[in-house]
């Protein structure tokens, strides 16, 4: 069944058609809501709550794009995390260094050594959302780690396609800062050279592929090789 007749179909009150839905999107949902507040147990509760706040809201979807609609709820949920912590910061909400960054891997098996230089570098990418304002990090994130398009986060937000661009921007220059200061924790194809005005190794890449949006690529099997 399509998602246009599954959204019929749920907004109707088939919770089953409600649930194919959500199947469709929970790992986008989860993975977005983990790169926001870069823990796992957090990223899993807020999606729970985003997901129960949808079936409650469906009756109020309107048409669109149902992932901007879904994703707003889940950002939202995000926030309030944040906010609650900001209120009670009793639990970490750091970035979890044992996080399996498997989703990322696409085919087939790929070499141990290329699949840890994958984590090193997905596990300090996500420390250095952490260490971005919270609007900035969002943008961030459905940009530059999911590919989204301006214009859809705008209405994924609710905020003007200059608010989004300008969050971007200010995150970009934030995660280069951050990368460029913490060069020694990169994997070693990624760190800066100079030794002799020698070859800059990957890090001028790194920070090209920043600029250019395709973080996300960074964290996918076979980023390194650079085709």
């Amino acid at each position: 069944m399509e998602e246009s007749a599954l959204l019929v179909a749920a907004q109707g009150g088939e919770r089953e058609a409600f649930n194919r839905l959500i199947l469709d999107y929970q790992d986008l949902s989860y993975n977005v809501a983990y790169r926001i507040l870069g823990d796992p147990d957090a990223a899993a509760d807020a999606t729970q709550d985003a997901f129960i706040s949808a079936y409650r809201a469906l009756s109020g979807f309107r048409g669109g794009s149902f992932r901007s609609w879904l994703l707003r709820i889940v950002t939202n949920a995000c926030y309030d995390v944040l906010r609650a912590h900001k209120r009670h910061p009793t639990v970490s909400l750091d970035a979890d260094p044992e996080l399996d960054w498997a989703e990322w891997t696409e085919g087939d098996e790929e070499p141990p050594e290329e699949f840890a230089e994958r984590q090193d570098l997905g596990q300090l990418i996500q420390r250095g959302l952490q260490e971005l304002p919270d609007d900035q990090r969002v943008v961030m994130v459905l940009c530059d780690i999911h590919g989204m398009a301006y214009k859809e986060i705008a209405r994924t937000l609710g905020v003007s396609l200059g608010t989004v661009k300008s969050r971007l921007s200010r995150g970009r220059e934030k995660m280069r800062e951050y990368l460029r200061g913490n060069a020694e924790l990169l994997p070693a194809r990624y760190r800066l050279y100079s030794e002799g005005g020698g070859a800059a190794g990957l890090m001028s890449l790194l920070v090209e592929w920043l600029d250019d949006g395709l973080l996300g690529r960074l964290l996918r099997r076979g980023a390194g090789r650079y085709e």
